[in-house]
């Protein structure tokens, strides 16, 4: 994979990211402001839920920046090691969260986008997932949306397919609700559903 010369992608033990967290905040909220989370973005809570991804002796952020500046982060941890919310639906009938592990978020700025950074993300906490030993499965959350909100932007194509073309699979019976304040609309509660695959081990 080829990239511009100052773009490099590096992977960070959870304590060893804590330098970026204010970078990884900005980054979460100006890119969760897009169409489909509509975020309107609270540094506060940016700080304390990343906080707590770095506390995750299991954790992992991979950082793609540009001359130092953090362009893009995903982050990774044991499903057991987060908050209750996310293992519910897992502990009420899916796999069991000792044996998951969770993807958090993979944010990248527009401007990097196509240059093959997402798949770097995915292959970088995989490896990190298998690295550690012990899960059967990776798995993140996406946002459900209505396909008639008038606020989706035109011609919006998501990135379902990239999932499902790296083993990803929808499962209708893993779904969780979160809070957050919507741009122009404030505090509204979101259905998401979960996404797994088997992890398959290294050779």
């Amino acid at each position: 994979m080829q990239h511009a010369p100052q773009l490099s992608i590096r992977s960070l033990r959870g304590a060893d990211a804590r330098g970026h967290l204010d970078d990884v905040a900005h980054l979460r909220m100006a890119v969760f402001r897009e169409w489909p989370y509509l975020y309107a973005g609270d540094m506060a809570y940016e700080r304390a839920y990343l906080a707590a991804y770095a506390a995750s002796p299991g954790s992992v952020f991979v950082l793609a920046t540009d001359g130092g500046e953090v362009v893009g982060a995903a982050t990774g941890l044991p499903l057991a090691d987060d908050e209750p919310a996310f293992r519910a639906p897992f502990e009420a009938g899916g796999p069991d969260p000792a044996q998951v592990f969770y993807f958090g978020e993979s944010v990248l700025l527009p401007a990097y986008r196509g240059r093959g950074i997402g798949r770097a993300f995915f292959d970088r906490r995989e490896a990190h997932a298998r690295a550690l030993g012990g899960f059967a499965w990776t798995a993140f959350a996406a946002v459900e949306r209505d396909a008639a909100d008038p606020r989706r932007p035109q011609g919006h194509r998501g990135p379902e397919r990239l999932w499902q073309a790296r083993g990803y699979t929808r499962q209708p019976g893993l779904r969780m609700q979160l809070d957050w304040a919507e741009t122009g609309r404030g505090d509204c509660s979101h259905a998401l559903v979960f996404w797994t695959r088997p992890l398959e081990q290294a050779p």
